[in-house]
């Protein structure tokens, strides 16, 4: 009986890491489109369930969907009433595995051919690279999972004597909910309900296990994968709560209304089985997750006002999406910090936008660059905290783009600094015109950051450069005839300058914000990187 245990536990094991090697190669290949399904296709609760389940069937894993779907939410790319439709879809997407497991793995036991496939699957990780590669870890994992299936077959014969009914809890309310318990128990601590699905379904298949048994389990396994997105949002924004939140609440409803049902239900999908108490189970699995969507999509928004009530209050911090939890995953990472760019980059975008106004003109927007400069320090530490590998050329390019972004953010910062450069720009009517332009460019900006494109601005700043260049040569020669003094001058000239460069930094920022937009690198990163874009002088250094 020892070595079955070990057996069971060492297949289980085995079947966890090949569920783990095997998400986190589907994940990495399907990453991109992944993240670009998910971000498009949820504007209304059914589309996001339809979404949610299609991403989850497609990576085998809801702990992953919801961990995406969580750092979408907290870097602003998702609203927290979107991602309601997503939870719905990912619980009908996870049993996706329990299929596999019940129509192959216990059927056609693979166990047997899966061994060369891993040796073939680990040689192809060894020898290829890119996509190949990750082609090769999730064909490894593919392979573990049915090598681990099998060990726990013949392990679960061992159990058949044990595992009676008089042994197990008795089919009572006390002893069911028993069984959800220890459901929920077992997924909190191997951190995968497809694993303890898997498990219930060859300890039913073997009977040593009822099927009204092993549904009980199942309803407490579809409680325990809360777990992971409970972890994902610790230290997030209040949004992120929101949405576990909703995940643990929307789970334990379900679970409460299935197990009521839990006899009839049991009865109906067994009739549907043919006499197969695996299939049955998985039936179970999937009718009691899509009859729970079925029933929450109408009630859906009063479901998200119900959350919001429990979670009162909203966020307005500018690095509110910078969740550490994010860090782990380099696409989520580079949401967060792009969300946080925009946030801080709105703000100095409408500081400059008062200070260059027409009519109100904030002439001290140092003040409000004093709240902004912790921000672009938290930003810049996060960023220093992201880790994308190389062979991940579109990560990659955002990273560099971000990197770029909040540089010429903090160039700005330190321009805005200098009240004493506005009140020549407001006084002189020849540089008053450029410098209202740019403040109503800045306007626009900061209401979106698609309200105004970097070649507009960019096609601002050369009128800029070029009024500023005969502004200065104007100026020169209004002192040569004693119009102006040579202090006045030196004032009118520095103001000239300052918004010269302010300017190129707000084209910047948008420029490379554009960048971060692309999937690939417009142009190689070594020959982006070496084009200085800034300028290079000493002049362009931040002012201090």
């Amino acid at each position: 009986m020892t070595a079955d245990f070990l057996a069971l536990a060492g297949g289980i094991g085995l079947f966890l890491l090949g569920m783990q090697v095997m998400t986190d190669g589907l994940r990495h290949l399907a990453n991109r489109q992944m993240r670009a399904i998910l971000a498009r296709f949820t504007t209304s609760p059914l589309t996001g369930t339809l979404t949610g389940a299609v991403t989850t069937a497609v990576i085998l894993s809801s702990s992953a969907t919801m961990v995406t779907v969580i750092g979408f939410v907290g870097a602003g790319l998702m609203t927290f009433p979107q991602a309601l439709g997503v939870i719905y879809g990912a619980n009908i997407g996870t049993t996706m595995t329990a299929w596999i497991v019940a129509l192959v793995g216990l059927k056609l036991k693979l166990g047997a051919v899966a061994l060369p496939l891993l040796l073939a699957a680990v040689l192809a990780r060894t020898v290829l690279g890119g996509a190949w590669a990750r082609a090769a870890l999730a064909l490894a994992g593919f392979s573990l999972i049915f090598i681990g299936l099998d060990m726990m077959q013949e392990a679960a014969r061992g159990f058949e004597s044990l595992l009676t009914a008089d042994r197990l809890p008795a089919d009572t309310l006390a002893g069911r909910l028993w069984l959800v318990a220890a459901g929920a128990v077992i997924t909190i601590v191997i951190q995968s309900s497809s694993a303890g699905v898997s498990a219930a379904l060859v300890l039913v298949a073997s009977g040593a296990m009822g099927l009204e048994q092993a549904a009980a389990m199942v309803i407490g396994m579809n409680v325990g994968t809360t777990f992971t997105a409970l972890l994902a949002a610790l230290g997030g924004s209040r949004d992120m709560y929101r949405t576990a939140t909703a995940h643990l609440t929307y789970n334990l409803v379900t679970a409460t209304a299935t197990f009521a049902l839990l006899g009839w239900i049991v009865r109906l999908v067994d009739g549907f089985s043919g006499g197969d108490p695996a299939t049955a189970l998985v039936l179970f699995h999937t009718v009691f997750n899509v009859l729970g969507a079925a029933i929450m999509l109408p009630l859906t928004p009063g479901f998200a006002r119900l959350i919001e009530r429990l979670i009162p209050g909203t966020d307005t911090s500018l690095t509110r999406a910078l969740d550490p939890a994010l860090l782990g995953d380099p696409a989520a990472a580079l949401d967060a910090a792009q969300a946080g760019a925009d946030a801080i980059a709105q703000s100095l975008f409408a500081t400059l936008g008062r200070a260059l106004s027409p009519e109100g003109a904030d002439m001290r927007p140092s003040r409000s660059v004093l709240a902004v400069e912790p921000a672009l320090d938290e930003m810049r530490d996060y960023l220093a905290g992201i880790s994308v590998a190389p062979d991940q050329p579109h990560l990659t390019n955002r990273y560099s783009a971000l990197l770029h972004q909040v540089d010429h953010l903090g160039r700005l910062a330190a321009r805005l600094m200098r009240d004493d450069r506005l009140p020549a720009l407001h006084r002189d009517p020849m540089m008053r015109r450029p410098a209202m332009a740019l403040g109503a460019a800045a306007r626009r900006a900061a209401f979106s950051a698609n309200a105004i494109s970097a070649e507009q601005l960019d096609r601002l700043t050369g009128l800029i450069a070029g009024r500023t260049g005969r502004l200065r040569r104007s100026a020169l020669l209004r002192e040569h005839v004693g119009l102006v003094s040579v202090p006045g001058v030196f004032e009118l000239t520095d103001a000239m300058r300052w918004l010269q460069r302010t300017a190129h930094n707000v084209t910047r920022v948008l420029h490379y914000r554009e960048i971060a937009d692309h999937s690939e690198p417009p142009k190689p990163l070594a020959e982006r990187l070496q084009t200085d874009d800034d300028g290079a002088s000493r002049e362009d250094a931040p002012t201090p």
